[in-house]
Parts: structure tokens; sequence; C-alpha cells
């Protein structure tokens, strides 16, 4: 049997875009065995892959550690999806294991960045949306010459009687992503007052901050740092709709399905990181001169303002939560193309 090593260490958004495109791939391969090297964390996500196994993998380890960990693994293809060079040492010594060990068939197949096309958007010279960061996945799949799916089917949506299910999960990594504090507030208060039972999402740092804003009505509630990740992966699954920053939550919906509504700042949906299977209607961008400023939301305001995220209102959102959620289908399925 054919043994695939597909690497993605980091970061946790960038590794849940994985999991549509691997569960595609694994199920037109079902004679390959696929083990996910990934952070720890996420192995909830790849459950219910029958020829997918997985091997947990703290994102910032050191090559040789990373090299440690993969070396037992006993795969004769990789597919390296993180394409950085602590990965790449470690692949050189699992190389060299392998050749040792006269195993001279041993492949590894690189996900290929559009680094030019990145600093074009960045420097405003050209505006042309990048390819998805889950087709670029994919190609490497396909250099491999396995069997490709003709869609990526979509989960089955859930269907609730009553009151719409929506999730607001308002932080990220870096300021420049993060919506404001007042913005979140009023925005919640909206969403509730408009009869939706609103669950707030975010890490146990920002669970005080979460909890306050839940005491403001009974509509809302918050999970942050209330239940382990495959609980809170279920919690996602069985929303109506999520709000989210361009971040992990936006990546984990994404994944199961979840019709996400986000909103956009320092970054842009066309640098290729956007939702996996969401419509690009649904992503909120003020279309600023000046965005994006940044591929990851790491740099600084040079204005101070972040104008960017002040200029999308909680009514704004509110209300494309209301287009969405009026124009989905009870039990709708749907699928992707492959390109």
């Amino acid at each position: 049997m054919r043994h695939v090593l597909v690497i993605r260490l980091s970061a946790l958004g960038d590794a849940a875009i994985l999991v549509p495109v691997l569960r595609a791939r694994a199920a037109a391969n079902p004679a390959v065995k696929f083990t996910v090297a990934a952070p720890p964390l996420l192995e909830p996500l790849f459950d219910g892959m029958p020829n997918v196994a997985f091997a947990g993998i703290k994102k910032q380890q050191p090559s040789r550690l990373i090299y440690k960990a993969l070396r037992d693994i006993g795969a004769d293809t990789v597919a390296d999806l993180h394409a950085v060079n602590r990965v790449d040492r470690a692949l050189l010594l699992l190389r060299l294991h392998h050749w040792l060990r006269g195993h001279f068939g041993f492949r590894v197949y690189r996900l290929v960045k559009d680094r030019a096309g990145r600093r074009r958007m960045l420097n405003h010279s050209d505006m042309a949306p990048l390819r998805p960061q889950w087709q670029r996945y994919d190609d490497v799949f396909g250099s491999m010459g396995l069997a490709a799916p003709a869609t990526i089917p979509t989960p089955s949506r859930p269907h609730h009687e009553g009151s719409p299910r929506v999730g607001l999960a308002p932080f990220a990594q870096h300021v420049g992503k993060i919506y404001p504090p007042q913005a979140t507030e009023e925005l919640a208060l909206l969403l509730a007052n408009r009869g939706y039972q609103v669950a707030l999402y975010g890490s146990k740092a920002e669970s005080p901050t979460l909890e306050a804003l839940a005491q403001k009505h009974h509509n809302i509630s918050s999970l942050a740092g209330k239940l382990p990740f495959a609980d809170e992966l279920k919690s996602i699954a069985d929303l109506d709709l999520m709000v989210s920053m361009d971040s992990a939550n936006m990546h984990f919906a994404s994944a199961l399905g979840t019709p996400v509504v986000s909103i956009w700042g320092a970054t842009h949906p066309d640098l290729g990181f956007y939702g996996y299977g969401q419509p690009r209607s649904n992503a909120l961008c003020a279309g600023l001169d000046c965005q994006p400023c940044s591929a990851y939301g790491r740099k600084a305001c040079r204005f101070g303002t972040y104008q960017c995220l002040a200029a999308i209102t909680p009514t704004m959102v509110a209300n494309k939560v209301g287009e969405v959620l009026s124009a989905a289908k009870p039990h709708a399925t749907g699928e992707t193309k492959m390109a």
C-alpha cells in the first residue's frame, strides 16, 4: 500500500483548509494510506476518514525533533504543504534516513507559493485574486498522480426549528484582524435583539471579555474556553452561520460546511486564504486603497486608525447575516469543482 505523509504544521487555519481537500483525495484513493502531520489540537478535524491517520507534531519544533517525529511513520511519499526551511531540513534528514536503508524511491512533493502574486497585491499593483490555498494543496496531490474526485462535497447541514444559531468569533491572532470591542458588543446585541441565539467563540484568555458580553442579553452565551476542542467543533458544525474574522474559526467552520460571514481588515479575501467553499459575497471588506497592507495581519496600521475594520459596521454585518440565512435552504448540500 502506498503511504503518503502530509505535512502542514502551522498555522491552525492553514491546516484546517486541508481537511476538505484531503477528505476528497482520500476517498478517491482508498488503496492509499495518508498520515497527516499537524498540530495535535487539530486531530478531531480529521476523524472519520477511513484511510487517514494522524500524527500530532507541535508547530514550532526545531528540525531535528520534526525529523524524529516523522522518521518512524514509514511513509514512502511526502506532500509538504508547509514548505518552510525547518521542514525542508527535517525532510533532508528523512531522505538520508531512507537512502541509508536502500529506499531510493522516496519522493517529496512541495507546495508552490505565489510570493510574487502576494507582493503585487500588497503593493496594490495587481489586485487579481490569487489561486486559493486549498487548490494549491490539491495541486500537490495531483502532481503525485493520485486519482482526483470530480468535486469536493460539502457536508450536509443541520436544520433547526426556531431561532437560528449564530456563532460570533471576533478575535484573531493579530490586531489588524480583530473586530473592535465596541463594535463586537453592538453586533452581538443587534443579533440577539433580532432573535438569533448568539454563541461567542474565543480562547481561554479571551473568555472574561466574552463572558461579560454574554451577561448583557439572554440570547447570548459564551463558549470561550469552556469546551474540549472536539466538542467546540461539534458546536460549530451545529450552527446555522458563523460570523468570523480572517482567523482559524473561519477555516474550522468552512471545513465543517458551516456558512461564514467574514470580516476583513488588514488582510484581504483575494490573497488566497479565504474560507473554503464560502461564497465570495459573504466576505465583508471595505475595499480601501490601503487594503491589504499585510498578508497575515501582523503589520501595524500606518494611520493608527484601522479604518478598514471600523468601516464594517455592526449593522452591515447583521444585515449580511440575515441575507445569508434567508437564502439558505434546509438540509442543503453543495460541492466544489476541482480545478
